[in-house]
């Protein structure tokens, strides 16, 4: 499933193309998307200028004139291209916004897990979807303070703990694998049990792997294609996530990998504890 750097990625790649252009047609090829999109969006957005594109954990979030937001996600296999109009639509581009420009952004999504979903923007931060997020691990609001603080009494594993969105959103199965390596934190250890010292260095791998997975591109996943259609470079740089029985990047031990809530995770014996 696209991440965070997905996510940012796309952003970016659609913001210079959709910013400031008014929506002329929006097309509802096929509603059924993970929830249903409103059966009055092309109603709604028709005539509408794009004034917003930015991003909030794993939502890229259009702004629209006239107190309109778009919340879309990727869901599995989603992606936005921008496209001109004689290119012909593919069987899974269920939307398709015109702007007057004349180009086109398509969301193309095989699986349909993906979603499109509108609402008031002063009512964004209420939305289901967002109201119980955790800080941007990116901004200043997410500090080891902040994990220590929340993490005293918990049995769960450090890796799961950094991947509750309540905690810190975006922290993915591969950047958290990542960081815990490099942070030399064993994945399964309890969260109530990692130092606040400790904390301050997994806080600087999480902000650092996901800062060079968002200059890369994102992740090269099965299903993910930025906003050009090209694949992300990210996973060329991996040191531990999909490595395992491959020797440490430090040590040359044998990786080894488990499943912790039902996700592959790979740490090196020597170096993490």
């Amino acid at each position: 499933m696209p991440e965070l750097p997905e996510v940012e990625t796309t952003t970016r790649g659609l913001s210079p193309h959709l910013t400031g252009q008014r929506v002329m047609d929006f097309q509802v090829r096929n509603a059924r998307l993970r929830w249903p999109v409103a059966p009055d969006a092309a109603a709604q957005l028709t005539g509408r200028r794009i004034e917003r594109l930015h991003r909030r954990s794993k939502l890229m979030l259009m702004d629209f004139s006239g107190n309109l937001t778009a919340l879309a996600h990727l869901g599995m296999s989603g992606s936005w291209r921008i496209c001109q109009p004689d290119v012909a639509l593919k069987p899974h581009d269920h939307l398709v916004m015109t702007l007057e420009s004349g180009a086109q952004a398509r969301y193309h999504d095989p699986r349909r897990f993906g979603s499109f979903e509108l609402c008031a923007t002063d009512a964004v931060a209420d939305h289901p979807r967002i109201a119980t997020l955790g800080p941007e691990p990116l901004t200043d609001d997410f500090d080891a303070e902040r994990l220590y603080r929340l993490s005293r009494g918990r049995r769960a594993p450090v890796k799961a703990f950094v991947m509750d969105n309540q905690v810190v959103v975006g922290v993915g199965n591969i950047y958290a694998t990542e960081a815990l390596f490099a942070a030399g934190i064993h994945p399964k250890r309890a969260a109530g049990q990692v130092s606040l010292k400790r904390y301050q260095a997994l806080v600087v791998e999480i902000k650092a792997v996901l800062a060079r997975a968002i200059a890369s591109g994102g992740s090269t996943l099965r299903d993910f294609v930025n906003s050009d259609g090209q694949p992300g470079y990210f996973a060329q740089t991996l040191t531990a996530y999909g490595r395992a029985g491959e020797p440490c990047v430090r040590c040359e031990t044998a990786l080894k990998s488990m499943v912790i809530g039902q996700r592959t995770s790979v740490w090196c014996p020597s170096c993490q504890r």
